[in-house]
């Protein structure tokens, strides 16, 4: 069941999760998103994973208009399918670069070896971009590498750490405090403000990890 909640004065949060991620759901929240940001009356949408943040102006838009608004656009959106391209991202696994792949392995029930062989045969989707710039929200994890996020996050994860939490899993697009376990790290630049386009990654591409040579 869709739920939608005021998120501050100028803002409606709606909720589509209903139990696991669903791919579906998510291709809705984006074609929610376009459809609303084509209208002046909005500020911005972010999607997230199977929610939208939507920010309109709360002085000149009633609260209770927008809502309505939302509720019809989302009920008449269709899960299209967006352009998407596959991002093969290297990575050094382990070691120095991989503090938490030990502890991953052990969740597991797996050797290290094994925790990175799961790794690299998923397939994942960008699924949300947010918390920081360019960082992306990837679902496809395998379940039995879906470890909690640490109690107390770390004050300082480096740009390029590769990543998983809970469900999804991640990459560091610069250096910043992070709760998300820490597989191993890559050299690609995520973000960069000074690209034509700055992040590396766009919602519905796919990513391939691969061990770095």
């Amino acid at each position: 069941m869709t739920r939608i909640h005021m998120a501050g004065a100028g803002g409606l949060l709606l909720d589509a999760a209903d139990g696991a991620f669903n791919d579906m759901t998510q291709r809705r929240i984006w074609a929610t998103s376009r459809e609303l940001n084509v209208r002046a009356d909005i500020v911005q949408t972010i999607p997230g994973v199977n929610n939208l943040l939507v920010m309109f102006d709360a002085v000149e838009t009633d609260p209770a208009t927008m809502e309505t608004l939302l509720r019809d656009v989302w009920t008449q959106a269709s899960a299209d399918e967006i352009p998407t391209r596959e991002i093969v991202v290297p990575v050094i696994y382990g070691g120095t670069f991989g503090e938490d792949l030990a502890l991953v392995a052990r969740f597991a029930n797996l050797t290290e070896e094994e925790t990175i062989e799961v790794h690299v045969a998923g397939r994942y989707s960008v699924a949300a971009i947010g918390a920081m710039a360019g960082f992306v929200y990837l679902t496809g994890l395998d379940s039995r590498l879906a470890v909690p996020r640490r109690d107390s996050p770390r004050l300082r994860v480096e740009k390029g750490a590769v990543v998983i939490g809970g469900g999804h899993a991640g990459m560091m697009p610069c250096t910043s405090p992070s709760g998300w376990h820490i597989l191993g790290r890559t050299d690609l630049c995520l973000f960069d403000a000074f690209r034509p386009e700055p992040g590396l990654l766009r919602l519905g591409d796919t990513v391939r990890f691969v061990r770095a040579s």
